[in-house]
């Protein structure tokens, strides 16, 4: 269930959502650290099928704008020997049509888009997310006779 927002009038004794905690909606809170990211270079399993893989590396300062993109210093076709870095998927080399392309698509050549680094971090809200394998898997409840 997601909090209920209330908006007060400027100058009010002001409203509070839950998930700013006690700074009132008007005002501008100080946001948390940053979290150090993982950097364990392990493959993490995926929830759904089609889920965009996580970074498990650090990717500060990374240059990834229009001029270059340095996530295909490794993980380009002609890059993934010499690196050992798992190749972006063929679904990064179609078109919008589905028409296979020599290079890079270019709607799929801002990686953090769909794909993010991880952090040790508490969630903000509890997380009831049970991935389908285990869902197919279930044992079927009891039916009454």
């Amino acid at each position: 269930m997601l909090p209920v927002l209330a908006f007060a009038a400027p100058g009010g004794t002001g409203a509070h959502d839950a998930m700013r905690g006690p700074t009132p909606i008007l005002e501008t809170t100080t946001p948390p650290p940053l979290l150090n990211p993982d950097n364990s270079d392990v493959r993490r399993s995926r929830n759904y099928a089609m889920q965009p893989p996580v970074i498990p590396h650090k990717v500060e300062g990374y240059q990834l704008d229009k001029n270059a993109n340095r996530c295909m210093m490794c993980h380009a076709r002609t890059r993934t020997q010499e690196s050992q870095a798992p190749m972006i998927s063929v679904t990064h080399f179609m078109d919008r049509q589905g028409n296979f392309l020599a290079e890079l698509s270019p709607r799929r050549y801002f990686c953090m888009q769909c794909h993010v680094p991880q952090a040790n971090a508490n969630p903000l809200i509890e997380n009831r997310f049970i991935d389908a394998d285990t869902m197919l898997n279930k044992p079927a409840p009891a039916t009454k006779k």
